[in-house]
């Protein structure tokens, strides 16, 4: 019987690891300079995930990590999201943008006692729910590893405790995963390479 051997895959269609080569490739096939490695248990995979991808195969060639590469670029039409949060818990809100234009699609809040993670999260499944609606396959950019690792799992892992000031955000995480586990979708969740093409679209800039 053949190993089992587990596929991180840094940059693809949807980022993470998979537990077979056909889940792996299908993240990777036609994604310009996808980032992947095999590993063969899980501890060296989530290990390997959270650190920087060159440290397991290598520095990015000079032509893809300029900021100014003209063969590296988002993929447009597609839709990006982002979250501001003023203190960890604090004001949360979110919002989702035309990556190319920047033109705000929805915005919501601000939240009290919220944090950015779970911003991100429910920008995520807003952008996923609205691009249904409008029958679109579009993809989504976010820049949150975290975030992309929740919806995969299809649940907001967060250890913010539940209290009155926030929970409308409870309720409003609540559906959220009420509307992961019940649709599905073939929009591409993209990580945002923010090192070579700078902040997210959907940035609040508030840093």
């Amino acid at each position: 019987m053949a190993k089992q051997k587990f596929y991180v895959v840094w940059k693809g269609h949807q980022t993470g690891i998979f537990t077979s080569w056909a889940e792996c490739e299908k993240q990777i096939k036609g994604f310009e300079a996808a980032l992947y490695k095999s590993f063969e248990d899980l501890a060296t995979a989530k290990k390997a995930l959270a650190s920087k991808p060159h440290l397991y195969i290598g520095k990015p060639k000079t032509a893809i990590s300029k900021p100014n590469s003209t063969s590296y670029k988002p993929v447009v039409p597609s839709i990006s999201v982002d979250a501001a949060c003023a203190g960890n818990p604090g004001y949360m809100e979110y919002r989702g943008v035309d990556t190319q234009t920047k033109t705000e699609i929805f915005h919501q809040g601000p939240f009290t006692q919220g944090t950015n993670n779970i911003g991100e999260f429910l920008a995520i499944v807003h952008g996923l729910a609205w691009l249904q609606k409008q029958n679109s396959n579009l993809p989504i950019y976010s820049d949150s590893m975290t975030a992309l690792a929740w919806i995969r799992g299809k649940k907001a892992k967060t250890k913010l405790e539940q209290i009155p000031q926030n929970e409308v955000l409870f309720d409003l995480i609540a559906r959220a995963e009420t509307w992961l586990a019940h649709n599905s979708w073939e929009n591409p969740l993209l990580k945002w390479d923010t090192e070579v093409w700078g902040e997210i679209p959907a940035d609040f800039g508030r840093k």
